[in-house]
């Protein structure tokens, strides 16, 4: 019969959750089922409960408050000062589109970098996307700008935005055991986004923020110069590889990216973040993962 946690010690109960973490275990789940719903319904009936009952309807067909005289301007009752909406309610806050300066400066800045530190610098320079407002700091890349090898993921995340390095947290704790798996590191890789700043709430990139980070991107493999690219998930894949395929029909198929005059290699493989979500899925990228090894061992021979 399987032990509870209470019947556990300290290290038997530490090993049961790293095994569930491990195994990409987000939320835990009570013993018994329970009723949200219900629970729901009796909140809600004693905040109904605890409410005060409105007061009686002061006179309205003579315009008088209680004291006999009429309202006051800009007062409701004679009592509060509640100024009177002039329009509609105000929507919620939209995506601010930029501009066709906005991408001409993009262009213009992305291309003006002759090395990875002036790209870095320009990015840093660039105000036309609306996400680094919102974002506390701007994620570059992290490993050897000078490896074989470069990984390209989507955004950063919280992790991610509050250390200004790409994959951090858990994603990338697992993106690193992946990595030395096949006898890579961090030392032995270059790892960067689509996206340098955190999109708000870790929500996908709007299509004209990629369209925006689109140039910068481009002109940072082109610096970097690796022998292969690594697209991580939907959005790298999708917007590098000019393609509508989802990256379950894509991932594991070898292609190329044209930069400059360069043909380079590349594979789409799933996101670590996915990976974490859903596990069963790792064998996957297990396979995309030994076939990036077998073309780097090849790039090595010849």
């Amino acid at each position: 019969m399987a032990s509870t946690a209470l019947e556990m010690d300290t290290a038997e109960l530490a090993a049961l959750l790293h095994f569930y973490a491990e195994g990409g275990v987000d939320d835990l789940c009570e013993d018994a089922a329970i009723d949200r719903f219900e629970q729901s319904a009796k909140i809600l009936q004693s905040r109904s409960r605890s409410q005060p009952q409105p007061a009686a309807a002061a006179p309205a067909a003579s315009g008088q408050n209680s004291t006999g005289k009429p309202p006051l301007a800009g007062m409701s009752d004679g009592r509060k000062n509640v100024p009177q909406p002039l329009g509609p309610a105000p929507q919620a806050s939209q995506l601010t589109i930029p501009g066709v300066a906005a991408f001409e400066d993009a262009r213009a800045l992305a291309a003006s970098a002759s090395t990875i530190a002036e790209l870095r610098a320009a990015l840093d320079g660039f105000t036309g996307c609306n996400l680094r407002h919102s974002a506390k700091t701007l994620v570059f890349a992290d490993g050897n700008p000078e490896a074989d090898v470069m990984f390209i993921g989507e955004a950063p995340g919280r992790e991610e935005d509050l250390q200004g390095m790409p994959f951090v947290g858990r994603a990338g704790q697992l993106l690193d055991r992946m990595l030395a798996a096949i006898g890579l590191s961090r030392e032995t890789a270059y790892i960067t986004n689509m996206i340098p700043w955190r999109p708000p709430g870790n929500r996908t990139p709007a299509a004209h923020e990629i369209e925006l980070c689109r140039p910068f991107i481009e002109r940072h493999i082109a610096l970097a110069e690796p022998k292969v690219l690594v697209m991580l998930g939907n959005v790298a894949s999708k917007s590098l590889l000019d393609t509508d395929k989802g990256i379950l029909s894509l991932r594991g198929t070898w292609m190329s990216r044209k930069i400059g005059e360069r043909e380079i290699p590349a594979i789409p493989t799933l996101h670590p973040a996915y990976l974490l979500r859903n596990p069963a899925q790792k064998r996957l990228a297990w396979a995309d993962f030994l076939s990036l090894q077998e073309r780097l061992e090849q790039l090595k021979s010849d």
